[in-house]
């Protein structure tokens, strides 16, 4: 029997977005999916039959040409034309990543099918790092290459792409990183992030970019037809496992190429799905690969050989039409990946172990830089990543390139409320190269500049990030009873694929349920049984949570949050679970603040007559405030502040405040200097009270989500509340300052009660008005500063 104390769950926060039933059931209505899915496409934002049917079958769109959108694509296609007229040759300068690899490849095998005289180069990750460089230029000039081709980088290569310009060789590039302020003197440049902001391609990766040079190309000789659907299956490929967008143009493209993986015209391809044990599966008469597979499949195989192996085995895979040949490549890839495997493996228990005997106190520091000489750069990434999912904190890792410590390369994830790019930008005079994007990065740095390199990362995380920030977060779409779960819904699913980033796959969650059985499987998993009641009696269901041995046991009962998935076993197929938040049972069936109570199963409460309420009129405000965003940490905040200072809102911090003013029913009871908000009051009508009678200069808003009641809570306290005021009148402006929620949302809670409260404006129904509360807590100090606040809000 484990003790209780010793029973853990992961540190995690939860985001359930506000359901929306009546929306979800006009949106099935029109799309023929259930109401579950349709709330999961209100949750991406396709809330009009107009923009779900375009979701479901992107083909259906009408999309603009690419050489509409790409300026330079006409004058890139021209260029190669005469090269390969002229019979000149070509060379590509690739990369070593998933999205640079299958780039090259698609190139390669398109030039050479439109008679090119073309050859390629990769740059090496460990001795030269990442793009072009002035060796490259250099042999390519040597060997008498009159045009060049970046794909997946060269966008911010000045000095090698000016050597080019000197030695009279012709350089496009081909990218999809960001833009530097100066663009490298090329002779034509082609990146999405050159078009316009609405332009359907401007989501595409290097693959994209690659592709639609390769089919222009194409299309301008003609011989478009037979080179189309080989090169999707590369772009599919690249664009997965690059973690593109899956919206836009990649959404049709991806889509398309899934459904052709299975059967690939590629011999290379078809090793890799053999030797990887990729499936496919589908219904209706078609199968497709699901994105998972190459994002846990066929994407690490390629990317492993380009992390610690040479990438020319993944240039010939692609690009062979020998099946031997194809199958001894694949198979090196597979070999190569298990040791890479094994490296993130051991790396990552270091990496845990260095943090746990040091006792960092990451609520203090808010970021995690580790660095360590006998670490392989080609996977430190990804061990980055598996921090960042352990500790909730941005994670900042690197290893020594040399034997003396002299200098250290690096790299870098983020969690959402930190801009990785920006906190290296932040570092600037201290590293040498970097580069990246808000979720990841790269960086190089003396071995000299490391403790100021930590001390500097540690002023910038506490700059941006709270301490409620600092654990993994969660985004859960639905709650699902049990009974709601079956493959039929899973196949309902396909028809939001392809899923991925800025797509993802529809998590759902279950209160509640009990812990039937547990054991540690594999290499630290967990292999579970749920169970929880439905209409027909107690539902079990099995479920696999990845990597989550160390919280075993669990305890009897938890809050799931899930994927679902298919299991097939001896020709049977079951619905699975595929864990990925566990908290604390809640202690209610069917209620959250973002998941209501089913109108039918409402409580039946005795209806009085009358209930006479009360909410006293808004005092003007006579000064406006210079509202200001709180960036700045509520400690440091805080301790600088002179004067009265307004400490207000739900959970906020405990922190000493010289002077800080009092509240007497969440209303000042002197005029103040300063209002710092931890959390905005309920609503417009607290607001303009607060400021009436607390006259501040200025007001810090953070803008946080106090601690809201569930809907069978607000009812419960209403109910209590009425039969303790008997013949009083209730004031609806206390009592929402005591729960947190605006006069308008108790109102709701009433009429559903059957009040009917006709003394004030009509309101929402509940579930709407509590959506309405989280939008108004989410307002900025931007937002707040329009506001007119002697005139009445509602």
């Amino acid at each position: 029997m484990v003790p209780l104390t010793d029973i853990r769950l992961p540190n995690q926060r939860w985001k359930i977005y506000p359901q929306q039933p009546q929306e979800a059931s006009e949106l099935a209505q029109t799309t023929d999916l259930p109401p579950i899915l349709a709330q999961v496409l209100l949750n991406r934002g396709i809330d009009t039959p107009e923009l779900a049917r375009g979701f479901l079958d992107p083909d259906s769109l009408t999309m603009p040409s690419p050489m509409e959108d790409f300026p330079q694509l006409s004058e890139s296609v021209k260029l190669l034309e005469n090269a390969i007229a002229a019979g000149e040759k070509i060379a590509i300068c690739g990369d070593y990543d998933a999205d640079g690899m299958t780039s090259t490849a698609l190139l390669m095998r398109a030039l050479r099918a439109l008679g090119g005289n073309v050859d390629y180069a990769i740059p090496s990750r460990m001795q030269e790092g990442y793009g072009i460089n002035e060796r490259i230029v250099r042999e390519f000039h040597a060997e008498g290459v009159k045009i060049i081709l970046t794909v997946d980088n060269g966008i911010a290569a000045h000095k090698p792409l000016a050597l080019a310009k000197a030695l009279g060789v012709k350089v496009i590039v081909t990218d999809h990183h960001e833009v530097p302020e100066t663009l490298p003197p090329a002779s034509a440049i082609l990146n999405p992030k050159l078009i316009r902001e609405d332009s359907p391609y401007r989501g595409v990766a290097g693959v994209g970019v690659a592709y639609i040079l390769a089919v222009s190309l194409a299309q301008q000789l003609c011989k478009a037809k037979a080179l189309i659907k080989p090169l999707r299956e590369l772009l599919t490929l690249g664009t997965i496992a690059d973690l593109a967008p899956l919206t836009g143009i990649n959404r049709r493209w991806v889509k398309r190429g899934l459904r052709q993986l299975p059967d690939s015209q590629l011999t290379g391809v078809q090793a890799l799905i053999q030797v990887s044990r990729a499936s496919s599966s589908g219904s209706g008469g078609g199968k497709a690969m699901k994105p998972d597979e190459i994002g846990f499949r066929l994407g690490p195989r390629i990317n492993a050989v380009g992390r610690i192996g040479d990438p020319q085995v993944v240039i010939e895979l692609l690009t062979t039409e020998d099946a031997g040949i194809a199958l001894e490549r694949a198979m090196q890839c597979e070999q190569i990946n298990q040791q890479r495997k094994q490296m993130c493996e051991d790396i990552e228990a270091e990496a845990i172990a260095w943090v746990e005997d040091r006792q960092i106190d990451l609520q203090c520091d808010r970021v995690l830089v580790v660095v360590n000489p006998d670490w392989h750069h080609g996977v430190i990434g990804i061990v980055a990543s598996r921090l960042v999912e352990r500790y909730g904190v941005p994670v900042f890792i690197g290893t020594y390139e040399d034997d003396a410590g002299q200098h250290i390369r690096g790299s870098a994830r983020g969690i959402p409320e930190f801009h990785v790019f920006e906190a290296l930008q932040f570092c600037d005079d201290l590293l040498g190269k970097y580069g990246g994007h808000r979720a990841a990065g790269g960086f190089s740095l003396s071995g000299s500049n490391l403790q100021a390199f930590r001390d500097r990362l540690r002023e910038f995380a506490n700059r941006c990030l709270q301490v409620h920030h600092l654990k993994p977060l969660v985004e859960i779409d639905a709650l699902a009873p049990f009974d709601r779960l079956d493959l039929q819904l899973y196949r309902d699913i396909d028809l939001l694929h392809p899923c991925g980033i800025e797509n993802p796959p529809p998590v759902f969650w279950t209160p509640n349920v009990e812990v039937v059985e547990q054991r540690i499987v594999g290499k630290g998993h967990l292999k579970l049984t749920f169970a929880a009641p439905s209409e027909s009696g107690p539902r079990r269901l099995r479920a696999i949570a990845w990597r989550w041995g160390e919280y075993f046991p669990l305890p009897p009962r938890v809050d799931v949050a899930y994927k679902l998935r298919e299991n097939t076993w001896k020709d049977r197929t079951t619905l699975e679970l595929e864990v990925v938040g566990l908290r604390p049972p809640s202690g209610e069936s069917a209620d959250s603040p973002t998941a209501p109570m089913p109108r039918e199963t409402l409580p039946q409460m005795p209806t009085p007559p009358a209930v006479s309420l009360w909410i006293p009129p808004s005092p003007p405000v006579t000064a406006q405030p210079e509202w200001l965003s709180g960036i700045i940490p509520l400690e440091t905040l805080v301790s600088q502040l002179q004067g009265r200072v307004l400490l207000y809102g739900g959970s906020q911090p405990e922190l000493e405040v010289p002077a800080n003013c009092e509240l007497e029913s969440g209303i000042p009871r002197q005029p103040c200097d300063t209002f710092v908000l931890w959390t905005l009051p309920p609503s417009g009508t607290h607001m303009q009270w607060l400021l009436a009678k607390g006259a501040p200069r200025q007001v810090y808003v953070y803008h946080q989500l106090p601690p809201l009641p569930t809907p069978s809570k607000l009812r419960s306290h209403l109910q209590r509340a009425i039969e303790q005021t008997g013949d009083k009148p209730l004031n609806l402006l206390k009592l929402g300052q005591e729960l947190w929620v605006a006069p308008s949302t108790l109102l709701a809670a009433l009429r559903e009660f059957g009040y009917p409260c006709p003394q004030f404006p009509s309101t929402q129904s509940l579930d709407r008005e509590l959506e309405r509360l989280y939008r108004w807590y989410a307002c900025s100090a931007a937002q707040l500063a329009k506001i007119n606040w002697a005139m009445p809000f509602h």
